[in-house]
């Protein structure tokens, strides 16, 4: 309905209503700038205006005039109320009120009343003004004026009803819009597999949008993949309607955008394949729709219907929606819908996919570090080795004990010293076996000289045989006395204690015993010789089962970490001992290529340090979770 039309055809307006043509524009339903030259025409009737315009913008540059009636021809000139209608806006939109203007024209008389005035009134929309209307009335009756400011200001709520309808009715259209999806997602949603959802998604897209064909297609490797097809349920893809629809499938899946044909004379997009299916089993207008699922091509539905029905705008609209409610569950049936191979390769083929890509790198760097990081640990095997403490010790040992009962005079070596063989380590006071020894002695000479006596008294007189016998008990005594020497003179001469071998004191420190009596084989000093060392371990019992004779390792001492020593395992004690109250195994080894003379001439015994029995190659994962393993398993008794 023209509103204007109506009026400006009308030879007697007053035979037509103000509240008719109220009427007749608040029922309007057509565009919006028909609607604007309407309601200015409406109100110039009602308010017996000579013309009328709305304009828009926030100050005087941004000015522009949306409608004008009577309606100016195209290439001309503004008129002059309207040029200064623009001027006045500024003032008019920042006042908010609705103002009176003089419209002077060159022919008028200076200082006489003003016949024609601009009536301006202010658009509101909800809390703000965006725009103004101005009007040419010709009158200089301020009551006439004011009339009229009246009703135009009672009119401008046409405008906004009309705006409401507008939305009314794009609610509406989008609520049939969202109806009709609905109801063919419904319509899909009663399949499990996807043959069948896939030919309901087509029927019922033919049949509610007029269609004589409509395809579903999936994106298969670089290809797409005809699978369904409407009113069809079997064909062979070497149709050539089959290869042309897969065609367009392809070219509007490879450039991700809606191919429509006919295409507009603006499109950008190609749209040759379209046309060739068109022109060969048609004439057909088409629109390929790409469906996505978070941001990725899967599949591409082909709709065709005869050239004379293009779609709509709002055809288009409702078609985008049924694709995007649809897509979820068709990509999730089709991924279903396979063998258990198929939907492996699958799974695999987008794992890699998303492995190999250019996106989110940090994630997948560190994805590839964990992945390393696992594969190390599982698979690289790193060195068992059984730790323990232990201490040097010398292959031999010489024992020098007390040779007698005694008291101990002097000490002449220390703990460490290297003594050579023969040398003196202490003395024992030998006083009272001088003292001894020089009784014995004067003994001694007693009974020779009674023998001597006895001797030459021997053959005067009757008791020769007396003195004979006297002479023989004189030097048997004499004997005896001699052996008493011979053992006093050895005791002396043992009085000094010497070392036999050469080597180190190992304990003997007596200094502090100095005059303290001694019994005979009480061990006064060890002597270690150099030529050979070993060590002894004290291994922990829980990794004593992983120690076998003959295997290899390395220690190092506290004084000297950094010198390594081989070794190889000789005796393991089978009986524990208790060590710091933990029970251990004494295990003996033997020391490889050390030269005690040379290089490693600062070996002592009685060195200590730590010793790494080689066992053979273990996991990490074994190796960092050993402890860990057999501890739980002790407590769960697994």
């Amino acid at each position: 309905m023209d509103v204007g039309r109506t009026i400006q055809q009308d030879s007697h307006p007053r035979t037509v209503s103000a509240g008719d043509l109220v009427d007749r524009i608040s029922r309007f339903d057509g565009p919006p700038e028909l609607f604007l030259i309407n309601l200015l025409a409406v109100q110039c009737h009602i308010a017996s205006a000579d013309a009328g315009a709305i304009l828009r913008g926030s100050g005087e540059k941004d000015i522009e005039a949306v409608a004008v009636y009577p309606p100016l021809a195209q290439g001309a000139t503004a008129p002059v109320w309207l040029a200064q209608s623009a001027e006045l806006s500024g003032q008019i939109l920042k006042a908010g009120v609705t103002a009176i203007r003089p419209l002077r024209s060159p022919e008028e008389l200076y200082g006489q009343p003003a016949k024609r005035h601009l009536v301006m009134v202010p658009l509101r929309g909800g809390n703000q003004i965006r725009g103004l209307e101005a009007f040419v009335v010709s009158t200089d009756d301020l009551s006439v004026l004011t009339a009229c400011c009246d009703r135009l200001e009672l009119t401008t709520g046409l405008l906004s009803l009309y705006e409401m309808r507008l939305t009314l009715q794009r609610r509406q259209l989008d609520l049939r819009r969202l109806r009709v999806a609905m109801e063919t997602l419904s319509a899909v949603n009663e399949h499990n597999r996807f043959t069948g959802a896939g030919m309901t998604l087509c029927n019922e897209m033919a049949s509610r949008w007029n269609c004589e064909r409509v395809g579903l297609g999936f994106l298969k490797g670089r290809y797409v993949h005809l699978k369904a097809m409407s009113h069809t349920e079997k064909f062979n893809r070497k149709m050539k309607v089959v290869q042309d629809i897969e065609a367009a499938m392809e070219e509007c899946l490879d450039q991700n955008v809606e191919i429509i044909y006919p295409a507009d004379p603006q499109a950008t997009y190609v749209s040759r394949a379209a046309a060739e299916l068109s022109k060969r089993h048609g004439p057909h207008t088409m629109v390929s729709f790409p469906l996505r699922l978070n941001g990725e091509e899967l599949a591409v539905v082909t709709m065709e219907r005869p050239a004379d029905q293009p779609f709509t705008l709002d055809e288009l609209e409702a078609l985008r929606l049924t694709c995007d409610l649809t897509t979820p569950r068709l990509a999730g049936l089709h991924d279903s819908d396979v063998w258990f191979g198929a939907a492996l390769a699958k799974w695999l083929r987008k794992g890699l996919a998303g492995a190999l890509s250019p996106k989110h790198t940090w994630a997948k760097a560190l994805a590839i570090a964990a992945a390393g990081l696992l594969a190390f640990v599982f698979f690289a095997k790193g060195d068992f080795q059984a730790e323990a403490p232990f201490a040097l010790q010398a292959t031999k040992m010489q024992v020098v004990p007390a040779p007698f009962e005694g008291y101990l005079k002097s000490v002449a070596v220390r703990p460490a010293d290297y003594v050579e063989a023969g040398a003196s380590l202490a003395e024992l006071d030998t006083i009272e076996l001088r003292l001894q020894l020089g009784q014995a002695r004067a003994e001694k000479a007693a009974y020779l000289k009674q023998a001597d006596a006895a001797l030459a008294t021997a053959g005067l007189g009757k008791d020769g045989a007396t003195k004979m016998a006297e002479r023989q008990i004189a030097e048997a005594s004499a004997q005896k006395v001699d052996a008493q020497i011979k053992v006093l003179e050895y005791r002396i001469a043992k009085g000094s204690i010497v070392t036999p071998i050469a080597g180190f004191v190992v304990t003997g420190d007596l200094e502090k015993q100095i005059g303290a009596p001694v019994k005979t084989g009480d061990v006064m000093f060890e002597i270690a010789p150099l030529e050979s060392l070993r060590a002894e371990l004290s291994v922990p019992e829980d990794q004593i089962a992983d120690v076998q004779v003959g295997q290899r390792g390395d220690l190092a001492t506290v004084g000297h970490p950094e010198s390594k020593l081989s070794f190889v395992v000789e005796r393991i004690n089978p009986v524990a001992e208790v060590d710091k109250q933990n029970n251990v195994f004494k295990v003996r080894v033997k020391l490889e290529n050390v030269d005690l003379k040379g290089a490693e001439s600062w070996l002592r015994p009685g060195m200590e340090g730590v010793a790494k029995v080689d066992i053979g190659k273990k996991s990490y994962a074994w190796l960092w979770t050993r402890r860990l393993t057999n501890w739980v398993r002790m407590k769960l008794w697994i």
